[in-house]
């Protein structure tokens, strides 16, 4: 490629979306005006049952399409560096590396038990016409009858149903529906925590560490600047101080520990072991 593409890693609801609009803030970094790719992620594997691609579905045509948006996008935006973040590339970072061998990586892990708390209000969430219009702009034609009738599943399972979420949100593992219909929302959120977890973590212990840059979210809410330089840094940019300062205004550390505050009890009790192994690897309590 023209250009080395900077590839944001996270669990959902982990701060991929923070630190990827301060990143972008940066002089010639850009992104897609949309929140997720994962219908260009997934071309050429739409009907595949969950997103964990592995360097197998990286075949010519796919790697192919996927560059190409990657170089259109550099081209009409006139950008130096492409960042791109879909949560559920975690579950494929092999993949990911099939498609995109140059990428520098940005990874980024936050407490499971806020990411469990901030899931589950995404699952629950009402319908979102204008953000749902945004992403389907980037859905390729082809696919577009497929996606559209699997959306409409997915809502009116919960009309139907009268279940208070969806039957499905973001990232997809093997075993998900088991999970949610044994053990429920919280379970399933935290277990999609832990598996997108797992996963980057095994990717990335094959991936030159030259390449990878860790990010912890309670670190980086409490100390955005240093946070940013040190990316900076990682990407071979010297970025003016003032620069960095004006990248993370926005940013705060108010959702650190929130699930205390939204996370009940039971809650909590369901998704614990879920969590527990992936929660002490990363140094949390």
């Amino acid at each position: 490629m023209s250009h080395q593409p900077i590839v944001i890693i996270g669990a959902p609801r982990s701060g991929t979306n923070m630190l990827r609009d301060v990143v972008t803030r940066l002089p010639g970094f850009g992104t897609w005006p949309c929140d997720e790719i994962n219908y260009i992620w997934r071309h050429g594997n739409a009907r595949f049952p969950t997103d964990e691609l592995g360097p197998a579905h990286a075949t010519p045509e796919v790697t192919r399409f996927i560059r190409e948006a990657f170089e259109a996008l550099a081209r009409a935006r006139r950008l130096d560096r492409v960042v791109e973040k879909t949560c559920a590339n975690s579950l494929r970072v092999d993949f990911v590396e099939r498609v995109l061998p140059d990428a520098r990586y940005l990874y980024i892990v936050r407490d499971g038990r806020d990411a469990t708390a901030s899931a589950m209000g995404r699952w629950c969430a009402p319908l979102d016409l204008p953000y749902l219009v945004r992403k389907a702009r980037f859905v390729p034609w082809a696919d577009l009858p497929f996606y559209g009738w699997r959306y409409l599943l997915n809502r009116l399972h919960r009309v139907a149903g009268r279940e208070l979420h969806l039957a499905t949100w973001g990232p997809r593992f093997d075993g998900m529906e088991e999970i949610l219909r044994r053990d429920g929302l919280a379970a399933v959120c935290a277990a999609q925590w832990a598996r997108c977890v797992e996963c980057s973590d095994r990717s990335f212990a094959t991936i030159d560490p030259a390449r990878v840059h860790a990010v912890r979210y309670e670190g980086f809410v409490t100390h955005p600047a240093e946070e940013l330089d040190r990316i900076a840094a990682f990407l071979g940019l010297a970025a003016d101080p003032e620069v960095l300062q004006g990248a993370v205004a926005d940013v705060t550390d108010r959702n650190v520990a929130k699930w205390k505050r939204k996370l009940a009890a039971e809650d909590l009790g369901t998704a614990e072991p879920y969590l527990r192994a992936q929660m002490s690897r990363h140094g949390y309590e």
